[in-house]
C-alpha cells in the first residue's frame, strides 16, 4: 500500500545524480521516538521490496536523542540493527553533541536539559534533579559501551553521487571542504534560504517543517517527529526525489 504523506511532493529533480541501480533514503529527526523509528524502518523494507534497487543506503541525519521518549531506544537500534539489505550512515546532531560534550565533562548540563537532555536522562533510569557530577558519573555509569562508541563514532556529513548530507546544512560561502562542525551541525541561515543552485544537493534535518521542503540546492526531512508523529525519510533516487512518513 503507498505510503500516504506528503505524496504530493514527490517529482523529479535534476539535481540528484545517482547511478540507476542506487537509491538512499534519508531519515530526519528521531528525538527519542523509537516507536516511530521501527514503524519507519518497516516502511522502508516495504518500500524496497516493492521498488527493487541493487544498492539501498538509509542516511540517518542527526539528533537522535532529546525530547521524545526512548532515547536509549533509539540509540540501541541505530548502534546494532538497519532495515534488512541496506547499507548506514549515521551523522551527528545537535543534541547528539550535546550529548557526547556532557558524557565528556565540557558540556553544559543547563543548556543540554534545556533543549531535552532530561528526557534522555529518564530514558537511562536518571533522575535529573542531582548535581551534574553526579548526573555525569550516574549517566557513564549506566550507558552500554556500545552506545557510548556509536555516540563517538557519528560523522559530521556523509556524501554520495551529487547528494551531500549534513544535520543542518553548509554555509553556501565556502566549499565543502571548508565546512565547520558548527555550520554542519547548527546553520539555518543563509543557507534555508539560498537563492541558487549549487554543484551538490544538501540533504538536512534540523529545521523543522510541517512537510519535507524541497528546493535546488537542499532537501529538508525534519517533520518535527517527536511532536507531529510523522518521521519522515527522503527516498533519493537519480533525478528523483520522494518521501516515506510514519
Amino acid at each position: 500500500m503507498p505510503n500516504q504523506y506528503f505524496q504530493h511532493l514527490n517529482g523529479s529533480h535534476d539535481g540528484i545524480r545517482l547511478p540507476e541501480d542506487q537509491r538512499v533514503y534519508a531519515i530526519g529527526d528521531i528525538h527519542g521516538r523509537l516507536d516511530l523509528l521501527r514503524k519507519l524502518h518497516g516502511i522502508i523494507e516495504d518500500d524496497m521490496a516493492e521498488n527493487p534497487k541493487d544498492a539501498n543506503t538509509v542516511v540517518y541525519l542527526g539528533d537522535y536523542v532529546d525530547r521524545g521518549p526512548d532515547s536509549a531506544g533509539v540509540i540501541e537500534t541505530l548502534a546494532t540493527s538497519a532495515p534488512a539489505g541496506t547499507a548506514t550512515a549515521h551523522i551527528m546532531g545537535n543534541h547528539d553533541y550535546f550529548m557526547v560534550d556532557f558524557l565528556d565533562g565540557t558540556g553544559d548540563l543547563g543548556h543540554w536539559l534545556m533543549n531535552g537532555g532530561d528526557d534522555t536522562l529518564r530514558s537511562y533510569g536518571i533522575d535529573d534533579s542531582a548535581e551534574p557530577a553526579q548526573l555525569q558519573e550516574a549517566l557513564l555509569d549506566v550507558i552500554p559501551d556500545h552506545h557510548l562508541s556509536f555516540l563517538k563514532g557519528l560523522s559530521l556529513s556523509h556524501s554520495v553521487g551529487s547528494l551531500f548530507f549534513a544535520h543542518a546544512g553548509i554555509n553556501p560561502d565556502v566549499s565543502l571542504e571548508a565546512q565547520t562542525p558548527e555550520d554542519l551541525m547548527w546553520i539555518r541561515e543563509p543557507f534555508l534560504s539560498w537563492p541558487k543552485a549549487m554543484d551538490t544537493v544538501v540533504v538536512h534535518g534540523h529545521t523543522p517543517r510541517p512537510e519535507p521542503e524541497v528546493a535546488r540546492h537542499r532537501i529538508g526531512t525534519d517533520t518535527l517527529a517527536w511532536k507531529s508523529g510523522h518521521l519522515t525519510a527522503a527516498v533519493l533516487e537519480n533525478g528523483h526525489v520522494r518521501f516515506l512518513s510514519t
